[in-house]
């Protein structure tokens, strides 16, 4: 692994750089949480999907998992915990493990708490007891029961709410929704918070619940709809909603679903002074991050031309960084052929056709989770990074026609001595989110 540098001569200013990285997610035989289980899921491209009429990534979480990891909780609020916030507090733990922070001693008491979400599956069932409740029958404890289940749940702090409670802190706590691009975004919101002197830490998290059932249903739907559809469709109009009847397969000529998934993963960030005076052990840097949107009037379209994704790189590198010195980027594809599609468009457009960068996804070992997606690229891209091995992508075994870039196909991670990557994420409606990391090497 490379080693950090500290070098005395050179003003460190105000570096935004991770230090833990924790998850909960699903696994191949129980959920993984921790950096060395996931690196030997993602670097040996296993994927831990599971088929149920669908296939789908379900973390597997019993309530003794949970409970042995947090036994001192106030039952009265923990009892009504959804999925989304045991998985949220759960890779928050393994994170502060990681980083060697011990939250119940009031290490992250001045710490920004952010949360990306994208989904609200989790929160329907509380929603739901409420408007459902008959007042006139329902007893005061049940009616206090079914309040604090409700507040909990509220999309926009319902884990940030669990979190911020959790570590005690009395730093900033929000939550951003933007899709699968939620904790990408929060990513930039803490750099930002780091280098502007605003935070030393900054806890990230994202975490989202897609329920399988509903899942299941749509398919069931769609299948009575394609028939219609079918018949009104004119050229040029897409193909129907996607199946999700077979394996999800990025960059694979083969390609034709998205596997939904759920789970958590968060990263700390701190500044470097902060990072370096306590001795922690730097994973790499966050350099610089910017998003762009297609513009198009369609509110669930996307410009397969992958034009606003090559603005978005253009702005993250700036006049600072060279592109010529980023040979991997972390892609946000999740099997669909038009994210393929807008990705090969803009890496062609970046990088030209004699320098084709190594580019994998791992949405195949998880699932297509939304909000974690930021947060798992980030840690699983600084892993490769520490150990010079880019992991594969998963389920990719015959690579599509015209990608402009090698998706290091099969089970194996490929050697690559480099200090600098791109991730990249996207929200349904043309939006691109680009993060450039470095290694500890570079100033």
């Amino acid at each position: 692994m490379k080693q950090a540098v500290y070098p005395e001569d050179h003003d460190t200013g105000r570096r935004a750089v991770v230090t833990g990285v924790g998850f909960c997610l699903p696994g191949p035989t129980k959920p993984v949480f921790t950096a060395e289980e996931a690196w030997d899921v993602a670097a040996n491209g296993r994927s831990c999907l599971q088929y149920d009429e669908v296939y789908y990534g379900a973390v597997g979480l019993t309530q003794e998992m949970f409970d042995e990891h947090f036994p001192d909780l106030p039952p009265f609020f923990s009892r009504h915990y959804t999925s989304a916030h045991q998985y949220g507090l759960l890779s928050l733990a393994h994170a502060c493990e990681d980083a060697g922070l011990n939250f119940r001693d009031g290490e992250l008491s001045d710490a920004a708490i952010l949360v990306g979400r994208g989904g609200v599956d989790a929160n329907i069932d509380s929603y739901l007891s409420v408007l459902r409740a008959d007042p006139a029958t329902t007893s005061a404890p049940e009616a206090m029961e079914l309040f604090v289940a409700a507040q909990q749940a509220v999309t926009p702090s319902d884990v940030a709410l669990v979190q911020s409670a959790l570590v005690r802190s009395n730093g900033p706590t929000y939550t951003v929704s933007c899709g699968c691009a939620s904790s990408a975004v929060q990513i930039g919101n803490a750099r930002q918070m780091i280098t502007r002197g605003e935070a030393d830490i900054a806890v990230v998290t994202g975490v989202d619940v897609f329920n399988m059932h509903l899942i299941q249903n749509i398919q069931r739907l769609l299948h009575g709809a394609q028939q219609t559809y079918e018949s009104v469709r004119t050229p040029g109009m897409p193909e129907m909603v996607p199946s999700f009847l077979s394996l999800m397969r990025p960059y694979d000529r083969r390609a034709s679903c998205i596997n939904h998934g759920e789970g958590s993963a968060t990263v700390i960030i701190e500044s470097w002074d902060h990072a370096v005076r306590r001795g922690a052990h730097i994973y790499g840097q966050v350099l610089s991050t910017a998003m762009a949107r297609d513009g198009l009037a369609n509110p669930l379209a996307c410009d397969e031309t992958g034009g606003e994704l090559v603005a978005a790189v253009h702005r993250c590198l700036g006049d600072r960084w060279d592109l010529g010195n980023v040979p991997y980027v972390h892609g946000g594809s999740d099997g669909n052929i038009v994210v393929t599609a807008f990705e090969a468009a803009a890496i062609k457009e970046l990088y030209g056709t004699d320098n084709a960068p190594l580019m994998t996804s791992q949405e195949g070992c998880f699932g297509h989770n939304g909000a974690p997606a930021g947060c798992t690229g980030v840690a699983l891209t600084l892993m490769m990074l520490e150990r010079g091995q880019v992991c594969p992508t998963a389920n990719c075994e015959e690579p599509a026609d015209g990608l402009t870039f090698d998706p290091v196909p099969g089970t194996r991670p490929r050697p690559l001595d480099f200090d600098y990557a791109l991730t990249f994420n996207y929200q349904v409606g043309g939006v691109k989110n680009a993060i450039l990391l470095g290694s500890t090497q570079v100033v």
